[in-house]
């Protein structure tokens, strides 16, 4: 194919990427031309009904997720950062730990041990001779507070730490010079430049809140997502489904904008930090109490996040092995690995191709598709699960021959499709930063000795970009193992993956069995933790180098 025809096609496929990409969210929305009595009446009943207990619950949830990720991110970060004392680089990755384990699997672990016929109410009854339930419940809204928390606020520790290390220690060092106290320099400086760093951070924590299905659905609370779920698979009302999807689609789009916000006035705080340090900096060196607060403040997090979830995981393991399913663990983990593998692939391709659209002709479609296709990480599952069905039983009821509803329902490409969707904003971030130090200087070099796009795109990016993409196909593979709302619709029959089975084997309070997959998915989710603690440990001896 020649040069202009590749320029003639090229906005053509990239309008064809964002319909396949934006088909979830327009249908959702599109659920609001189905505008007729009935629908009126079903958003009536719903509105003096369930719509106040999911809003409610809802933003119960939200505000303690969010206060006590605020809390504990900008804790650990500051700890880390501003002070010097024994450990502190352990803690530095330790604190990254919890990001591997799902939300839901912290869910199962805490609810094993801590319920009244968990082994710790037991072993109190028996030893201290008591009655009745002697733990709050914690299949609640506040145990899955507690849960979001711990598993979620390596978010805002990864952001705090990132601005308090670039900015915030030069100008404490030269506020303690002219004679400011450690108190002043924390409440005046760091927190302030902070900011915008928790703040980006929590929003992405409460969009993963609100996504949220397996902990929410466990522990029986009535959120939005749950709500959706129950309205579509329990009452059989799909235009229910979508009002409710669209109102969790505006709400995270809200907290999106406020995380692009915060990430911009970041940016701005780092180049008037980057300015003003001029000393060099010294992190305090604690001892006695401080140290000891220290020492507390950065091991809990770790220790409820992670340590205590792995060893109650561990327990029924260790207790009876001949209960586990050994013999059907091969083939959950050989659907979880094929469907992370063809998902992972397909979405690099999609990322490859959309970075390298960019790369040489960021015009207004180019880059109009490329928004669109980054903002689809933040759609939740459960919109995604609600966009995706929506058209096709229209499809299936205007053209029953067309079996649009077996392809996408009883293979795997409705499920692959969401996965599209969800995860290719994520390769395509991994992308465009390993584009970002590429220099322009050998494209124009390339097409002066007479490369087209195909020989520029193998011969002088690809080899540039190999590492690139082996850390975008990991991102994609990991996130892809640990969904569970759009696997959980859109799985075909005998498709059962790990998180899938964790879910059910859980809800079925079969809590030993689910310890194995739970357990596999978390050793997954450990290789990209790893890879990112190592990352930011070559960037900071980069820096002090």
């Amino acid at each position: 194919m020649s040069f202009p025809q590749q320029r003639r096609l090229q906005p053509v496929l990239l309008l064809l990427v964002g319909l396949v990409i934006t088909l979830p969210v327009l249908a959702v929305l599109g659920s609001w031309l189905q505008w007729n009595e009935e629908t009126a009446q079903i958003l009536s009943g719903m509105s003096r009904t369930v719509l106040p207990d999911y809003a409610w619950t809802s933003l119960r949830l939200c505000l303690m997720v969010g206060f006590g990720a605020a809390v504990l991110g900008m804790a650990t970060g500051a700890a880390v950062t501003l002070f010097d004392f024994p450990g502190r680089r352990t803690f530095e990755w330790l604190l990254l730990l919890p990001l591997a384990m799902p939300a839901y699997v912290v869910a199962y672990a805490y609810t094993d041990f801590l319920q009244f016929s968990g082994p710790l109410q037991v072993w109190m009854r028996e030893t201290f001779g008591l009655r009745g339930r002697l733990l709050p419940e914690v299949r609640s809204v506040g145990g899955a507070a507690w849960v979001f928390i711990f598993a979620l606020y390596p978010y805002v520790y990864l952001l705090a730490r990132a601005a308090l290390g670039e900015r915030a220690a030069h100008l404490m060092e030269a506020a303690r010079l002219l004679g400011a106290p450690l108190s002043r320099r924390i409440l005046r400086i760091a927190l302030p430049l902070a900011r915008p760093a928790v703040a980006a951070g929590v929003a992405l924590a409460l969009m993963e809140t609100l996504a949220d299905f397996g902990v929410s659905s466990y522990f029986g609370i009535q959120t939005f997502t749950t709500g959706i779920y129950k309205a579509w698979l329990s009452m059989d009302n799909r235009i229910a489904a979508a009002q409710l999807a669209t109102v969790l689609l505006i709400v995270v789009i809200v907290l999106l904008r406020l995380e692009q916000g915060a990430q911009k006035r970041m940016r701005f705080a780092a180049g008037r930090g980057a300015r003003a340090g001029s000393a060099e900096a010294r992190p305090v060196r604690l001892r006695g109490g401080p140290l000891a607060v220290a020492w507390l403040v950065c091991a809990l997090p770790v220790l409820m996040g992670f340590a205590l979830p792995v060893l109650f995981m561990l327990r029924p393991l260790a207790a009876d092995w001949s209960v586990l399913p050994w013999d059907r663990f091969i083939d959950w983990a050989f659907n979880s690995v094929r469907l992370g593998a063809i998902s992972s692939a397909l979405a690099v391709m999609l990322a490859l191709g959309l970075a390298f659209a960019v790369r040489r002709a960021p015009d207004v479609v180019t880059r109009g598709v490329t928004q669109l296709v980054s903002l689809g990480y933040a759609v939740p599952g459960a919109v995604i699960v609600v966009g995706l069905l929506l058209p096709v039983g229209w499809m299936q009821s205007a053209w029953p021959q067309s079996g649009a509803g077996g392809l996408v329902t009883a293979t795997i490409v409705g499920i692959v499709w969401a996965y599209l969707v969800r995860f290719s904003a994520v390769a395509l971030q991994s992308m465009q930063s390993g584009y970002a130090r590429i220099p322009v200087s050998l494209d124009d070099s390339a097409r002066v000795l007479g490369a087209n796009a195909t020989g520029l795109l193998a011969r002088v990016h690809w080899p540039l970009l190999r590492r690139t993409t082996a850390a975008a196909a990991l991102l994609v593979f990991v996130d892809v193992m640990k969904e569970l709302p759009a696997t959980m619709v859109l799985r075909p029959f005998n498709t059962d993956t790990l998180a899938v089975v964790a879910y059910q084997l859980a809800r079925d309070e079969r809590l030993g069995e689910a310890a194995l997959p739970s357990l596999a998915l978390v050793m997954v989710g450990l290789i990209p933790v790893l890879l990112l603690s190592r990352t930011l440990r070559s960037r900071q001896e980069a820096a002090r180098g």
